[in-house]
Formats: C-alpha cells, sequence, structure tokens
C-alpha cells in the first residue's frame, strides 16, 4: 500500500495520439460512409457538390485512420510495457485467471475491479479483436477504392481482396463491421467510466493526461 495516491504515467503520447485519431476518424468514417451508401441529402443544384465532399472527407479520414493504426502498431513494439503488444495476447494461466475476473466484474457479477495500471486481460484481448477489425476495415476499404483505381499500390493495400469476395459482400461486411465499432465505443466509454468509478484511479482522465494513480492493489507496476 505504499505506492497508494502516487501517480504513474501509464500511457504516453503515441497511445493517447492514436487513441483520439482512431476516434475523430471512426467518427467522421462513420457518418460520410453511411451518407455514401445510402444518401440522406441531395444536391439541388450544379453547385453543390455534397457525394464529392462526403467521398473526400471519406478518404482524407481513411489515410488518417491507416497512419494512426501503423503508428499505434509501430508504438507497440517500441513503447512501455503497457503499450507493448504482448498485453493483446493474455493466454497465459494467470492472464486467464485475470480475464476472467475481469469478465465478471464488467458483467456485474463481481464487485471487484481488475486493478491494473495498463490493459487488464479482458482489455487487451478486446483492443486485438478491435484492431483486426480496424485492419478489415482498411483492407475492404480499399479493396472497394481498388475498382476504379488500378496499379499495384491498391492491389497490395486491398484490392486483392476482390479476388476472393464478391465486391456487394466485401461492402456488406465493410458497412457491418462500422455499426460494430461504434457499438464497440459505446461500450467503452460506459466500462471506462464504471471501471474508474470503482478503482478511482484517474482512468477517464488518464486518457487525456497519460497519468493515472495508484491504489496500491496493482499487479502490473
Amino acid at each position: 500500500m505504499a505506492n497508494e495516491g502516487k501517480r504513474i504515467y501509464a500511457w504516453e503520447f503515441p497511445v493517447r495520439f492514436t487513441h483520439w485519431i482512431n476516434a475523430l476518424c471512426i467518427f467522421a468514417l462513420s457518418i460520410t460512409g453511411f451518407y455514401i451508401g445510402n444518401p440522406f441529402m441531395y444536391a439541388i443544384s450544379s453547385k453543390q457538390y455534397i457525394m464529392g465532399w462526403m467521398r473526400f472527407i471519406h478518404f482524407v479520414a481513411a489515410y488518417m485512420f491507416l497512419m494512426s493504426v501503423i503508428i499505434r502498431v509501430y508504438w507497440a513494439f517500441v513503447g512501455n510495457k503497457y503499450a507493448c503488444y504482448k498485453v493483446w495476447f493474455p493466454f497465459s494461466g494467470e492472464k486467464m485467471s485475470e480475464f476472467v475476473n475481469a469478465l465478471k466484474f464488467y458483467s456485474f457479477m463481481s464487485r471487484k475491479p481488475p486493478y491494473t495500471v495498463g490493459h487488464h486481460a479482458l482489455a487487451g484481448f478486446t483492443y486485438l479483436i478491435v484492431y483486426m477489425m480496424f485492419l478489415f476495415e482498411i483492407i475492404s476499404g480499399f479493396a472497394l477504392y481498388s475498382v476504379n483505381h488500378k496499379g499495384a499500390i491498391w492491389y497490395a493495400l486491398g484490392g486483392w481482396l476482390t479476388a476472393s469476395m464478391a465486391l456487394q459482400m466485401i461492402r456488406l461486411y465493410h458497412h457491418l463491421v462500422m455499426y460494430v465499432l461504434l457499438a464497440f465505443t459505446l461500450i467503452h466509454v460506459y466500462f471506462a467510466w464504471y471501471s474508474d468509478s470503482r478503482e478511482k484511479n484517474g482512468l477517464m482522465l488518464s486518457i487525456f493526461t497519460g497519468y493515472k494513480f495508484l491504489t496500491g492493489k496493482e499487479s502490473d507496476i
């Protein structure tokens, strides 16, 4: 308990930066993607360029999202232990126990929070799944884009997917994963608040400052 109340630098700047860039991009990509797939505003004059602007914003956000994911994956190999890719693979006996305990807490079967500085086992595995969805959205997005843009780079980024999956199926999955990511975002915000209210370690503020407060019960200091 000697460390109780002490601040610890958990989330380095690249982790926080990519977190907010990803959130911004998902928001922009979802709105513009929904419009591209199902326009809900129509131009009434030749001077209006609604679909063009929506596509432009979608493409800019897509490139920002791609670079943000690349930076975060890179930082998973060079950052501190709380950013390390190893937390995404909680398959040891100790981590599996932590996974189950965290699952009980978030399903309201237990009142005991996970008490970790970084990501606990459930959060780490969840982020593995989320980043796999990020990767699919990037590949499927470039697959759709490659239809009208020929070249080796477009094929490498996602055009190869069109050889094994119909375009309409790619488009359908691209939209479905978008809805899953939006649902995850809402759940993520709620559970972050819920965990912070129980652990009282400054979790919500830490994604802005990088610092969390120790409770003396953390297992990953």
